[in-house]
């Protein structure tokens, strides 16, 4: 798989795929759509699609293929490899997001989760299939999040399509097993060939996982008081956050100090100054109320109903 765009600039997301079979474009199609790397705070998360005639359906389910978690880097490897030289009756495509981008997504200002950015992957993989050309009448997802919620915002944006979204899908259907074989192999070259930008040199940084005693260990040998975790890791994790409060120099913006005074300032001036809603509430005088505002009377205003 040529990720070489994604290697040379890791900062940035990847798409890369093959392109339409022509039989794709003649015949009704179904897609499936998987992730790769949602869990690790190390490395991309990749998520991938695969599709192919309905007609062939038999044919997919002979090649083999099933959820990637239960096969070993060889045999996925392998399989990977009848995906790509089937590329007369199977397409794919896969979206390498790098961990910067994960982060910056998660953590800018207005909320942007992890299954928001997962959705939006899934609903782009979509649009580009069709976009070029490929005849798609039938989509399998394995959920994010709800299923039925999930389901129901694709079928609101693809209303022509028949669209499944399901747990466990890539142990189901095998097309989304095909594109859950897609996305780990990228996700696996993506992380055995990074280059670090930071100029270091890593031997083990473990699975990735939070857990994993490498992992942890990776994270805590490479964080920099002040410039944090090479770009590598998720720096939103919880797991990342918590060392950089714990290890990193804390950090006080000038701005924050003038944030602080004008706010001091705008309770202060406004101290005793009412609303301009006040002028248009009635007021008590003695036992009777009036219709308008103080205001209204001594500047002689009324109400105009003709003009």
């Amino acid at each position: 798989m040529d990720l070489s765009a994604f290697e040379t600039d890791n900062s940035c997301n990847c798409i890369v795929g093959s392109d339409i079979p022509e039989i794709a474009k003649r015949e009704s199609c179904w897609l499936g759509i998987d992730e790769a790397g949602r869990g690790p705070v190390l490395g991309p998360m990749v998520y991938g699609t695969c599709y192919s005639p309905i007609s062939l359906k038999d044919q997919l389910k002979e090649m083999g293929f099933a959820d990637s978690k239960v096969l070993n880097e060889e045999q996925r490897e392998k399989l990977f490899e009848k995906i790509k030289n089937s590329t007369e009756v199977l397409g794919w495509m896969i979206e390498v997001l790098s961990p910067n981008f994960i982060s910056n997504s998660m953590l800018r200002r207005s909320k942007y989760n992890l299954n928001a950015l997962s959705h939006d992957c899934a609903i782009g993989l979509i649009k580009k299939a069709l976009d070029k050309g490929a005849n798609i009448k039938e989509v399998y997802v394995d959920t994010v999040g709800d299923p039925a919620k999930y389901q129901a915002k694709l079928k609101g944006i693809f209303p022509d399509l028949d669209i499944t979204v399901a747990k466990k899908a890539d142990s189901i259907y095998p097309i989304v097993s095909a594109a859950s074989i897609c996305a780990k192999v990228a996700r696996d070259n993506a992380v055995k060939n990074w280059t670090f930008k930071e100029g270091i040199t890593v031997e083990n940084f473990g699975s990735g996982y939070p857990g994993d005693p490498a992992t942890k260990k990776f994270l805590t040998d490479y964080l920099d008081p002040v410039f944090g975790f090479p770009q590598f890791v998720r720096f939103s994790w919880s797991t990342a956050d918590l060392l950089l409060q714990k290890n990193a120099v804390s950090v006080k913006w000038e701005d924050d100090d003038d944030d602080d005074q004008n706010d001091k300032k705008r309770k202060k001036d406004s101290a005793g100054t009412h609303s301009l809603f006040t002028f248009y509430k009635s007021e008590e005088t003695g036992n009777k109320r009036s219709k308008k505002h103080s205001f209204f009377d001594e500047r002689c205003l009324k109400n105009m109903t003709h003009f």
